[in-house]
Formats: C-alpha cells, structure tokens, sequence
C-alpha cells in the first residue's frame, strides 16, 4: 500500500509543489484582501461549488481524481470571461484565492470527521488551476484573445488550448508526486520517471476529460446564461463521480476477495506464510521498474497474488510450496489450474492468462507472465537454502536460457539491489 507522504521525510519534488503553491497561495491571498473581491456572487458560486465536490468526494486508493465536480468547477472559474454577456474582472489572482479557500473549508469538516486531508493534490490543485487561470484571464482582459480567435463561433478554441496545455502541466505534477510516493515505498518501488509521465497522459482519456470539458461548457455557460449555469451544467459530472464511487466499490471488494483467495494456498498448508505477499511485493517493484504501470501493473499485482491458487488442486502439498522445483509438465498443469480459478472469481480474463501462463517458456509468455515466474522461483529458491539472494539470483541468472527472460532477471536484481537484497523470506 502507498505510504502517505507525511509519513516520512518529503521528496524534495514534493517540497517544491507544496513551496509553490504555498506561495501562490499567499500571494493570491494578500493581493484579493488589499483590492477586494470582484464579482461576489460569481466568488461565492463558485467556491461553494469547488468545496461542496472537496466535501463528498471519498479517497480511493489509485484514483487520480477523486474529487472531479471541484476540479470542473475550479477549472470553469479559471477560464470564465463573462457573465451573462457581461465582461467579468475578477482575474487570476482572485481565481487562485478563492479556490485555496473553498479547499481550506472544505478540509474542516472532513477533518472534525476525521477524513484524511490530501496536502499534496491541494497543492496540486492550486498549481494546476493557478496555471489555467495565468494563462486565460490576462489574454482575455486585455481583448487580446478576442484579436486572435475573434468574437464568434471559433472563440472557444481560446479556452480548449488553454485547457490543453493545462492538463499536460497537470500530468506532469501527477507524475512527479506519484514517482515521490513511490520512492516513499522503499528503494525497490520507484518506477521510472516515464512511464509515469506516459500513464497519466493516457489518463486523460477517462475522467480528465470529462472534468475539462465540463469546465469549458460551464465558463460558456456561466458567460451566456449567468450564474445559474453550473447547477445544471455540472449535474452529469456529479452522477459520474457516484458511478465512480460504485464502480470503485466493486473494485476494493474483488481486490479483497483475490487476497483471502491467495491466503487459502497458506492456510491449507500448501506454501509457506506470506509467500503470495512477498511474491506480489517485488513482482510489482519488477514490474515498475521494467517500465509498466496503470492497468497492465494492476493486472500483475493481482496475477502475483493468486500465481498458487492451483496448488489447491492436488491431493499433496508440493515440498515447502515450491512450484519452481517441479518438472515443467506439473508446473503447467498447476498453472492450467489456477487460472481456471480464477476466471471464477471475476479478477478478469487478463489475470488468469497471466496466471496460466506463468509456467510456459518465457519466449511464449507475456511479459507479466515472465515477471510472475521469475520472481516466484526467486521466492523459492531463497526458501530452499541455495545461498541466500545472492544465490538465488545466480541460479536465476543459470537459467535465462530457457526459463528467465534476462531482462527480467536483472530487473529483479536492481530491485533488490536497491532493497539491501533482504531475503525473501524475511517479511
């Protein structure tokens, strides 16, 4: 599980989004103060807006945006010009005030309830829309952005670039605090910069979109319509998040339910304790670090965990739960076995390929099959005394030939390498 970042000394990347936005922070703060608030009733519009999605929004464990009505809203404030017809002037800095302020308020229920407080996607946040708010409001105050995109049909192309470049400033933040809380994971954990980078752009696809787009429409609506708009522009965006919220429900629940399932093989006796644990542990760090994240990493993570599910199949438990020792015909045939398992528990069709997959030669298998195999023997091999990592990974590194992909096996001793080569089974 992902540690938080407060739970140990911060990245230095992590210090520097929570400096900026700090400073932002103030200085959208102080500037707001000393000049007063333009536009009230569009202020606090919009700041209800941004804290009531702050305040229903529930934290799921791998869920980018977990509260998307108030990024819509907050973003849709960043790119509004006019209300009703009329020019507005409220201007970036007051943009950035009242949304540090809505989040602020929001944070003090959650907490009196004692629901978490997410620092860093506050500071994210501000960034992000600071960014979107610096790059619209000037250009259209000064009629700059009606020169160039006019005044008719093509003007909303104004705030779609605006909203282009603004989410790739946010993947990139999205990338550097996810690669921090990683690092926080320990040594093995950090994934390469990336593919990070090349996740959270291909991101953009689901929510990030709809949470755009539904702040483009509503900075149009709001600009025609007045400050009606949001209340019904933003209803299909609400109805997604508690979509989101069942569908991530559902999720927790199947993840839960192919844990107790890798417990099983333990409980019976059939490998020894913490076995799929560790096993999933560093297949996922090996995973990282050869490059795969989002889904494909999720599909590993499961696959590491119910990889034994089929030695609940036979009458005897294999010698200290050691597949990786058996001739290569048992070996699939435990693997036939245990994806047919797990096609029953509903972790998807990808999962259980991986896991029937796991025991065929490695020019045959894809690539989380490869991971699974390899890190599984490793795991055996340091419980059958054949001298410690070190010589775990030597006999690994005998077997690239045939059954190791070497790439695998050297991604495995980076990893470990960077973990101290602690013994598999210590944890």
């Amino acid at each position: 599980m992902r540690a938080p970042y407060g739970s140990g000394p911060l990245a230095p990347a992590v210090l520097a989004v929570r400096g900026a936005a700090l400073l932002l922070a103030l200085v959208a703060l102080a500037h707001t103060l000393v000049h007063g608030l333009a536009e009230p009733g569009l202020a606090l519009v919009f700041g209800l807006l941004v804290a009531a999605g702050e305040l229903i929004r529930r934290d799921v464990a791998g869920e980018r945006e977990p509260a998307p009505l108030a990024a819509a809203g907050a973003l849709a404030y960043a790119l509004l010009g006019d209300s009703a017809g009329r020019p507005t002037a409220h201007g970036a800095l007051q943009v950035i005030a009242v949304v540090v302020v809505a989040q602020a308020l929001a944070a003090v229920p959650r907490a009196a309830c004692g629901r978490r407080t997410d620092a860093d996607r506050a500071a994210r946040r501000t960034l992000t829309v600071g960014f979107a708010a610096v790059c619209f409001q000037p250009l259209y105050a000064s009629g700059q952005a009606e020169r160039w995109f006019g005044d008719g049909p093509w003007f909303p192309l104004f705030p779609l670039t605006v909203l282009a470049l603004t989410a790739l400033c946010d993947t990139v933040l999205a990338a550097l605090l996810a690669r921090s809380a990683a690092r926080a994971e320990g040594p093995g954990a950090l994934p390469p910069y990336g593919s990070l980078l090349a996740d959270e752009v291909r991101a953009l696809a689901g929510t990030g979109t709809a949470i755009g787009v539904t702040g483009v429409v509503t900075a149009l609506g709001v600009a025609v319509a007045g400050p009606w708009a949001p209340a019904v522009l933003c209803g299909p965006l609400l109805l997604t998040q508690v979509s989101a919220r069942r569908y991530a429900a559902v999720r927790t629940t199947c993840r839960q339910t192919m844990a107790s399932l890798a417990r099983a093989t333990e409980i019976a006796g059939y490998t020894p304790p913490g076995h799929a644990r560790r096993v999933a542990a560093l297949a996922t760090a090996v995973g990282r670090e050869l490059g795969l994240t989002g889904p494909r990493l999720t599909v590993l993570e499961h696959a590491a965990l119910m990889h034994d599910i089929g030695q609940l199949s036979l009458v005897d438990p294999v010698a200290g739960g050691a597949t990786a020792l058996l001739p290569a015909a048992e070996q699939r045939r435990i693997a036939l076995l245990g994806g047919a398992v797990v096609r029953r528990t509903g972790a998807g069709p990808a999962v259980a390929a991986v896991v029937e997959r796991q025991a065929d030669p490695y020019r045959e298998q894809p690539l989380a099959a490869r991971i699974v195999r390899t890190v599984n023997a490793y795991d055996d091999l340091c419980g059958e005394g054949v001298g410690g990592p070190l010589g775990a990974l030597e006999q690994l590194r005998l077997g690239t030939g045939h059954d190791h992909q070497p790439q695998v096996v050297e991604a495995l001793g980076r990893v470990l390498a960077r973990g101290g080569l602690t013994p598999a089974g210590a944890g």
